[in-house]
């Protein structure tokens, strides 16, 4: 045994960078515990970075809460079982704490998985490595309007984003007070506090009438208003990077009578605008980024929300009846070259109310991360301590 690992340990360290790039992030944290190179190659934050961005074994995650639980739905698309499902389920972070009983997905950005649990808290979590961060908000409950348990869905504006100029991840909020005044602030992993930004407050703020969770692309978070009322300027954008609002149109020949409820998606790194009528769901896509002509409609013959755009071009979502009753509850793939729904039931699909988001598998770390976590996780996998 000691022979095998001297002579993997002697191959060329670019060469074992190299494959490690295309090994799925799954299989890569047990394989820190072969040897104390690969240790320390695959523990390195660079290299986790590298991972997620070039990686060709990149994994996409459907992830939703079921119970104390949490489902992850990973797709596998191949020519004999096209529409299989593996399940596999893990603890949320608060397992450890007897009140977890009350806890929901709210969104993603890149590995992270923006979770919120009553009372007043937010959770950013790494389901694959288990590392996460609690976030409280109690300092702005204190001064909200409204001051329900629930209030994530009094929060005019959410949404976590990444903020590569800083190596750092935000949580931005946006509130209203007792006197009707609306407020903008943001939570730095990096500096563990809230910031306020009320000087970049966007005025036309106050459009936003429930609650609505951000999507970021691009270094931005994007956030459409409820109702939407018209395609000019219909997104807004806060660039993280900048701390500023502005403001992109949506497609021209959108359908404003049947828009009634519309929301965002990531499809396939696209920004996707989309909204379901009686019996359809109309997906827009921006092919290229803020580029007004560039949006492309494509109409779905089934009642549901779009998720994710898998490599050979089909359209993922979960599907269900237009009454929202829980029958017909399933997944839909919709390929946008021969326009035909198929669908497939899953078992544990969530209700329709219940939020699913997607987030990519990875090792990254958190800001606030230390290596006391790496060995937190050989032990949630039952390794011994490398």
């Amino acid at each position: 045994m000691e022979k095998k690992q001297k002579s993997i340990d002697n191959l060329p360290h670019d060469l074992i960078h190299r494959i490690f790039l295309r090994v799925p992030a799954k299989h890569l944290a047990p394989l820190r515990c072969v040897s104390k190179l690969w240790y320390s190659l695959i523990s390195d934050p660079q290299f986790a970075e590298l991972h997620f961005q070039y990686s060709p074994a990149a994994t996409d995650v459907f992830i939703f809460i079921k119970g104390r639980t949490v489902a992850f739905l990973e797709p596998l698309f191949s020519d004999n079982n096209d529409a299989s499902l593996q399940v596999k389920k893990v603890w949320s972070p608060f397992k450890k704490e007897q009140s977890a009983s009350d806890f929901e997905v709210l969104g993603s950005c890149k590995s992270f998985v923006l979770l919120h649990r009553n009372p007043h808290f937010f959770v950013v979590w790494n389901p694959l490595t288990g590392s996460s961060k609690r976030i409280s908000y109690s300092c702005i409950v204190s001064r909200c309007k409204h001051k329900d348990i629930r209030l994530p869905c009094k929060f005019h504006l959410y949404g976590l984003g990444y903020d590569a100029s800083q190596d750092d991840y935000l949580l931005v909020v946006a509130w209203q007070d007792k006197d009707d005044h609306y407020h903008l602030d943001y939570f730095s992993l990096r500096t563990n506090s809230w910031i306020n930004l009320d000087a970049a407050l966007f005025k036309l703020l106050g459009v936003f009438d429930c609650n609505s969770c951000g999507v970021f692309l691009n270094g931005a978070i994007h956030w459409v208003p409820y109702p939407l009322t018209a395609y000019r300027d219909a997104i807004i954008i806060f660039d993280m990077k900048e701390r500023t609002f502005s403001r992109i149109s949506g497609p021209e020949k959108l359908v404003m009578s049947s828009c009634s409820y519309s929301s965002l998606a990531l499809l396939g790194g696209c920004l996707a605008l989309y909204y379901n009528d009686s019996y359809n769901t109309h997906i827009w896509v921006m092919k290229e980024y803020k580029v007004h002509s560039s949006w492309t409609l494509y109409k779905i013959s089934t009642f549901g929300q779009p998720l994710c755009l898998s490599s050979n071009g089909d359209i993922i979502g979960r599907y269900y009846d237009e009454r929202g009753n829980g029958r017909g509850r399933g997944y839909f793939k919709y390929n946008v070259r021969r326009y035909l729904p198929k669908h497939f039931e899953s078992f544990i699909c969530p209700l329709p109310t219940s939020t699913v988001t997607v987030y990519t598998e990875s090792l990254l770390p958190l800001p606030t991360d230390n290596k006391d976590k790496d060995n937190r996780y050989a032990y949630d996998l039952g390794m011994t301590k490398c």
